[in-house]
């Protein structure tokens, strides 16, 4: 991220390259707008506008390069794929620290049964490690030769990656020389630059915690002013005298020297095992329990709220000087866009006087700038509603206030039914109480399956009775495919398509009904070994609920031929079959 100091100078004007100094101002910028001829001065006009736009929209700095090759680069820099593999890049060269030797990535963490890492061979993880390295001198030169020198010599942070580069390229020259048995890899310790250096969040962060440790350092002061008082006190206080119980044995060992003292009053200030502290002094004395609250008082009600005060203002005060430096350099790539589609008016002639932007101009603009389809199809029609007048200034910086206004989504029409009947249960179906009431049967099968696990704590697995559970789960699959059902003919297909949260209630019915349907299930149908059955989830085979047609157990016998109910002892099943003749 450029420094905010870089957007104080002239918005057009400088040697950007490094190349020479430029007078500021509009007019040298319009001075340098030269081509073989009208076309290609047209094209570059666009092409600057383009990019000007996609800096506002991403909160970039707009001091770079303007020429047309540079500003090819320069889309292509922050196009999606070069962005993505910049960041793959990253995650590989940081995935690394997993696999190179020395590594614990294993299949178990238990050292009783982890089996020896695999250790990759000489020279595997630096090829990748070269090749990540190689990405990241790509990206410092075309940063470097976008920015131009004078930038680069003021970025702390690009001349940081240099450093870094420079240092990781030594070191594995180094690591291939002796073999990859090199005692110390300090480009290890240096790979996590490559995440800082990419990520603005990770400059903002680190940049406020630097404003942050002035004022933090003072009380940092106070509280340890505070710690040694205090540890002086209980020097004198708890260390005097002989001890010779073992309750004052116990209280010598938190006060027995200077370093135990304060580490004792230490952990009382900032952890939860204060108790340990003040108990075996508490238990001599009642009175020693004024020092502690005193100590407690002052410590951690006073001072430690007062430090964590102060880092949430300079955190607040850096998020809103953060917000206004976005918002400048939205206003500031609006404007430079603004400048030099309104350089373009009076070539045509139909507007000699006039300043401004032409709608068409800026239609042309739009259609080549990288934005979510939404919000240019929102900017476009609204340009098009001036028609041929020309755009303010003001009237172009507020076209992008449509950047920061969320697009609603529309969902497609319902289906249209004639029918009254089906026109009220659309209605029905279709209503938010319909969802509100999904949810509350999903609450009951949570709850059910939690009283269940908790009448079932002390039983092992294996002996568990989970009938009327299946069941249960059986009647809550079947109302989650009826409610899918339902809200497709409620809403139509799209429509239903068209809410995420339906899109995930499906796929979590049809996984349920996948689940069902590889294990244990009720086989309903009139062959009989089932082939024709529709299965639904049930629990595993228990023999207590076997029975036949009239509730008794069932037994082999002559009337095994005839219509009856059963439990499959072979398959889990729970069968209703008969023969072709017979009805059940």
């Amino acid at each position: 991220m450029a420094e905010p100091q870089a957007e104080s100078e002239p918005l057009l004007g400088g040697a950007r390259g490094g190349g020479g100094d430029w007078p500021a101002g509009l007019t040298t910028y319009r001075s340098i707008q030269v081509g073989p001829g009208a076309a290609a001065r047209w094209d570059l006009c666009i092409d600057q506008a383009v990019v000007f736009i996609e800096d506002a929209i991403q909160y970039r700095s707009i001091n770079h390069r303007v020429d047309a090759s540079s500003m090819w680069l320069y889309r292509r820099y922050y196009s999606n794929v070069c962005q993505r593999t910049l960041s793959f890049t990253i995650f590989l060269i940081l995935f690394l620290a997993f696999i190179e030797t020395p590594s614990s990535l294993t299949s178990t963490a238990d050292v009783r049964y982890r089996a020896a890492p695999w250790e990759p061979p000489c020279g595997l993880t630096e090829s990748v490690e070269v090749l990540c390295l190689l990405v990241f001198a790509a990206d410092l030169s075309v940063k470097g030769y976008l920015f131009g020198w004078a930038h680069f010599q003021k970025n702390l942070w690009l001349l940081g990656y240099l450093v870094v580069l420079v240092v990781s390229l030594v070191d594995w020259t180094v690591s291939l020389s002796l073999v990859c048995h090199e005692p110390l890899r300090i480009r290890r310790l240096l790979r996590p630059f490559f995440l800082l250096q990419n990520s603005s969040m990770m400059k903002k962060t680190l940049k406020c915690i630097r404003w942050s440790l002035p004022e933090m350092a003072s009380v940092g002061l106070l509280l340890a002013i505070h710690l040694c008082l205090f540890t002086m006190f209980g020097m004198l206080l708890f260390a005097g005298g002989k001890q010779d119980d073992g309750q004052d044995r116990e209280r010598l060992t938190y006060f027995q020297n200077l370093p135990e003292s304060l580490t004792s009053l230490l952990v009382l200030l900032t952890t939860a095992n204060n108790p340990d502290v003040m108990i075996p002094a508490y238990s001599k004395n009642r009175a020693y329990a004024i020092f502690f609250i005193v100590f407690t008082v002052i410590g951690s009600l006073f001072l430690m709220n007062l430090l964590t005060a102060i880092i949430y203002s300079q955190f607040r005060g850096y998020l809103m000087k953060s917000l206004q430096t976005s918002l400048f350099r939205r206003r500031l790539g609006t404007r430079a866009a603004f400048e030099v589609l309104s350089s373009m008016v009076g070539e045509g002639g139909a507007f000699p006087q006039a300043v401004g932007v032409k709608p068409q101009n800026l239609l042309q603009v739009l259609q080549k700038v990288q934005l979510d389809s939404s919000h240019k199809q929102a900017m476009m029609e609204k340009v098009r509603s001036y028609g041929s007048v020309l755009l303010s200034a003001e009237e172009f910086q507020k076209l992008f206030n449509e950047l920061d206004r969320s697009v609603v989504k529309e969902h497609p029409p319902r289906p249209e039914y004639q029918s009254p009947f089906l026109q009220s249960a659309q209605f029905l179906f279709g209503h938010y109480y319909f969802d509100y009431l999904g949810n509350l049967i999903a609450l009951a099968n949570l709850v059910s399956i939690c009283v269940f696990l908790v009448l079932d704590a002390d039983v092992l697995p294996a002996e568990r009775d989970d009938f009327i559970l299946g069941i249960l789960n059986c009647v809550f699959i079947v109302y989650y495919l009826l409610e899918m059902l339902l809200k497709v003919f409620a809403l139509g297909l799209r429509g239903y398509l068209s809410y995420p949260s339906n899109v995930f209630d499906g796929l979590l019915t049809v996984v349920l009904l996948e689940a069902g349907d590889g294990g244990p299930a009720v086989a309903v149908g009139h062959d009989p070994h089932a082939e024709h059955a529709h299965r639904v989830p049930l629990p595993a085979y228990h023999p207590q609920h076997e029975a036949d047609g009239r509730g008794g157990q069932y037994r082999p016998g002559p009337g095994a031929e005839h219509a009856c109910v059963w439990r499959d002892p072979g398959g889990g099943l729970l069968r209703i079959c008969h023969h072709w003749d017979q009805l059940v």
